[in-house]
């Protein structure tokens, strides 16, 4: 097969020229290479395809398509691991709201010990609606990470049900996963998939640290697909009529669910010292939908 063209660019062997245009408006508009390498693998795309169109080819270069969405629109957004060793937001100019590419995210309330940061207009009702109804036909009973055995297991201090996304699963978890990785400074391959969790009246999540004990038996088999837990954040979906506040009892905090908007708290080692301890309080009323994004010290794999 010979090698087409469009414009200048020569597009690589078996790969369409759909293909290629929607992969340059991807990374014009700063998706990362391994979330198109999701999308693709997702859509039915052969990997030797999927990667060939991806691949950095000669020293120095930029493959196509993003030569073409560096020309366009100036280098691609690379995000970096943060300054201080754990997920942070830019917030050393104290700023009243942070741009994250597609979205303008309000920093609503800042805490130092515990690291916590409140946010507001993280996601829109569209995508929270959304990510309920993606996550409805798949609910089943939340369990927790099994520090023993290093699997999962039946909690009772956890009444929620809960499913998991796939990282990059769709387009609303795609464009959410990409602004998290702006806004909190993390790379994004070093997020866990998302998780969705629902509450009904009577459902809480009693306090507990997020991290995994170090000197449990099934922890090094845990730590094996990315390292410890450094970061979590809590996105809420809806608003129950009472109760449900994400709570921090070592220093006295609740968080009101308000849709749309989030809560981040990191732990730069896991250790109670880092006040990290948190939990759900039970729903009084209504119902509670969340989604929990949890980041990592290396790539999760």
């Amino acid at each position: 097969m010979s090698t087409s063209t469009q414009g200048e660019f020569h597009i690589p062997p078996g790969l369409t020229p759909e293909l290629m245009q929607w992969l340059r408006t991807q990374m014009a508009a700063g998706v990362p290479a391994p979330s198109l390498l999701q999308s693709m693998r997702t859509a039915g795309w052969a990997e030797h395809l999927a990667r060939r169109a991806l691949a950095l080819p000669e020293e120095g270069e930029l493959p196509f398509p993003f030569a073409a969405a560096k020309a366009a629109s100036g280098p691609a957004v690379s995000i970096e691991k943060s300054a201080t060793g754990v997920p942070e937001p830019d917030l050393k100019t104290d700023p009243c709201s942070i741009k994250v590419g597609d979205r303008e995210v309000h920093v609503l309330t800042s805490l130092s010990n515990p690291r916590v940061v409140v946010f507001g207009n993280l996601l829109s009702d569209a995508e929270c609606d959304a990510l309920i109804a993606e996550a409805k036909p798949r609910m089943q009973r939340s369990l927790t990470v099994d520090n023993q055995s290093g699997g999962e297991a039946l909690n009772q201090d956890r009444t929620s049900n809960g499913m998991f996304f796939q990282r990059g699963e769709n387009e609303v978890i795609r464009a959410l996963e990409e602004r998290i990785a702006r806004l909190l400074n993390w790379p994004l391959e070093n997020g866990e998939g998302l998780q969705v969790l629902h509450y009904l009246p009577g459902a809480e999540y009693k306090p507990h640290y997020d991290y995994f004990a170090p000197n449990e038996p099934g922890t090094p088999t845990i730590l094996r697909r990315g390292g410890q837990r450094v970061g979590t954040l809590v996105m809420y979906l809806n608003e129950p009529t009472r109760g449900g506040a994400t709570t921090f009892p070592d220093v006295g905090l609740q968080v009101v669910p308000r849709k749309g908007n989030a809560v981040f708290f990191s732990y730069d080692r896991p250790d109670p010292a880092t006040k990290s301890l948190h939990g759900g309080a039970p729903v009084l009323e209504g119902e509670k939908w969340i989604a929990t994004k949890w980041l990592r010290e290396r790539e999760f794999k």
